[in-house]
């Protein structure tokens, strides 16, 4: 529902903080990484994520959109809510996580509060192959100013194609262009291709 809030940090503690956007202050989860990453900031903007209970709607807010993208990732995994989710991304920073889900380092993903040999071996199972086909660089914020080549890449690996066949065919039809093709353009003739 909310991408993001950018506003005034009027709290921060390592498990919350409250921004005021608006003329409202939204209590926003965070990790320890993204406490880590706010500093002594007085604005920020943080990429959030609303998980709506029954009985609470809570918001969840990464400094990143690369740490919110993982997130969803481990929360995806069954078995692990958004509270554990939270607890790894501040047990270990999002890169040594990917890192070690891709390369199935068990004992590192154990090592983290609340995770056993059974639900680590779940998140290798259940995430390794998709952290795998993003490429180790989809924790990187995407660039402000993204060219053609960039928005075209990131919407085919969005729609589920793997990253390097996508730029591979985005490179072929821009070889074999003259003149220059719109982010559409570029996308329908890589669909074509792959």
């Amino acid at each position: 529902m909310y991408a993001y809030i950018d506003g005034k940090l009027t709290f921060k503690n390592p498990a919350y903080v409250v921004v005021e956007a608006g003329g409202i202050g939204y209590h926003i989860n965070i990790s320890l990484n993204t406490y880590s990453a706010l500093g002594d900031a007085e604005r920020c903007k943080l990429y959030t994520w609303l998980h709506v209970k029954e009985d609470a709607h809570t918001l969840y807010g990464f400094a990143d959109e690369g740490e919110r993208r993982l997130f969803l990732h481990l929360i995806s995994v069954s078995g692990i809510g958004p509270n554990t989710g939270r607890m790894i991304l501040s047990s270990i920073t999002p890169v040594e996580i990917q890192t070690a889900i891709v390369k199935a380092d068990l004992p590192l993903i154990q090592r983290i509060k609340g995770l056993g040999a059974k639900t680590a071996q779940r998140l290798v199972l259940e995430l390794q192959d998709k952290l795998k086909k993003e490429g180790a660089d989809s924790l990187i914020s995407m660039p402000q100013h993204n060219t053609v080549k960039d928005e075209a890449l990131s919407a085919l690996v969005m729609l589920g194609f793997a990253k390097q066949t996508a730029e591979k065919t985005i490179d072929q039809i821009l070889k074999g262009t003259e003149g220059t093709l719109s982010v559409e353009q570029l996308i329908k003739q890589a669909l074509k291709n792959l």
